[in-house]
């Protein structure tokens, strides 16, 4: 088993959620689910203030790079309106007052088998039913599966869950691991490969068991045990570890014959391709040492962050931050009552006592993040040239190679807001490329 190159340690934090089962998340009265919530073009609402809906009903779509948006709830729709997003703005969104009756759309048709169902039908069924990738990056899963048919050889179940603080998918491999390893077998039918691997960090051990029972040596699946180290859960690097392989820079997986799935997506291909059932609900974990009781829950799109808080015990003092994601990657959100989406596997919860801060931040030009950064970027260069906007500079130390994962502003003893600098930094190269063009 290879590796990749930096890196870093933080304590996982994992312990204060990863024994707590997952609990379903009643609904609540009001569920907003916005029109983006995936990468691509927004959907367009199919329903207007005073219509009826069910669960599982189609309520956006839209053509182009885009997947459908469906009810999590059955009632009447009260507006259709901008509403504030996890993302920091105001998106536009269906408000549904739920009728506590749980009405399936007459859509949702089980299936006993798949035998006989083609791989681009396979595909049309995970794009009807609204999967994007769930670890995060929300991209659409019929487009990336579109895209790497024929190029393929090698299917990697993304289980590492690097991130601290976040166990939702260790507790998902533990109470249902059918449901990934399903959904991993549809993605080899539709890909024609007769075996595929689950990456998962060494850290996980009760989920490592449960999988390593239902995937004997020799079958269809491999479990890679991988060392714990973040980011093991980015997608080059887990290439680069489960198969040694490199993705060259700007290029994507299937460059190097891969596709990396997250192992919620797989348990959502499997909703969707034998259930029926398309993406209404997801797991989060509720967690940071500001909430009484951390806990993982299964919880409606749509479902106002301040509810699940709620349902963790609410808050054991006044936190100074909260995060949509983990400590390394996660949002800073300013208003609880934005909604679950399809992208949300954590909410993050800290103290005062947690806050670090350096009041006037300078770089010392220790080099540190140069050692930890696994895109072999050189990021102290990266935030001096954005802060003196040169974009040139930018594009020849490859800024786009950028996986935001944080390494650089954990390690760096300045606490200088490196990450920040690095989405800034981007926004200019593509605002000053599509000015050129």
């Amino acid at each position: 088993m290879a590796g990749f190159f930096g890196g870093v340690h933080p304590n996982d934090k994992k312990s204060l959620s990863s024994e707590m089962a997952i609990e379903r998340l009643p609904a609540p009265k009001t569920v907003v689910i916005p029109m983006s919530m995936h990468i691509g073009a927004p959907c367009k609402p199919l329903v207007k203030k005073g219509d009826l809906v069910t669960v599982g009903q189609k309520i956006g779509d839209n053509t182009g790079l885009c997947v459908p948006i469906h009810a999590s709830v059955s009632g009447k729709v009260l507006a259709v309106e901008p509403r504030p997003h996890p993302n920091g703005t105001n998106v536009m969104s269906v408000v549904i007052e739920n009728d506590m009756q749980d009405t399936l759309c007459e859509t949702i048709t089980p299936r006993e088998s798949i035998e006989g169902l083609s791989g681009e039908e396979l595909t049309k069924i995970i794009h009807e039913a609204g999967i994007a990738g769930m670890g995060g990056a929300t991209f659409p899963t019929d487009v990336k599966i579109s895209s790497g048919v024929g190029k393929l050889d090698t299917i990697i179940v993304n289980a590492a869950e690097c991130e601290p603080y976040i166990t939702s998918d260790d507790r998902l491999l533990r109470e249902t691991p059918e449901r990934v390893l399903e959904g991993l077998r549809v993605l080899l039918r539709i890909f024609g490969l007769d075996k595929g691997y689950i990456g998962i960090e060494a850290n996980k051990k009760t989920a490592i068991s449960v999988l390593q029972e239902k995937c004997p040596a020799g079958g269809d699946i491999v479990v890679q045990v991988l060392k714990t180290r973040y980011p093991q859960g980015a997608e080059k690097q887990l290439i680069q570890t489960v198969t040694g392989r490199q993705v060259p820079p700007g290029g994507l997986p299937a460059a190097v014959g891969c596709g990396v799935f997250n192992a919620a997506t797989c348990a959502a291909i499997y909703d969707a391709v034998y259930l029926g059932m398309p993406l209404v609900s997801r797991g989060v974990t509720v967690t940071g040492e500001a909430i009484k009781t951390p806990k993982n829950f299964i919880a409606p799109i749509g479902t106002p962050y301040a509810d699940l808080i709620a349902a963790a015990g609410g808050f054991a003092e006044e936190p100074y931050k909260v995060l949509s994601g983990g400590p390394m990657m996660g949002l800073t959100q300013f208003d609880l009552n934005v909604p679950v989406i399809k992208g949300t596997n954590a909410i993050t919860c800290f103290t005062k006592k947690q806050k670090v801060e350096v009041k006037t931040p300078h770089c010392i030009r220790c080099g540190r993040c140069v050692g930890v950064c696994p895109m072999h970027l050189m990021p102290l260069y990266l935030y001096q040239a954005e802060r003196k906007d040169n974009i040139d500079e930018l594009n020849r130390r490859n800024i786009s190679d950028c996986i935001e994962c944080g390494s650089c502003a954990y390690i760096c003893p300045a606490r200088i807001p490196l990450v920040q600098s690095f989405k800034n930094g981007k926004a200019k190269v593509k605002a000053a490329a599509a000015k050129k063009n």
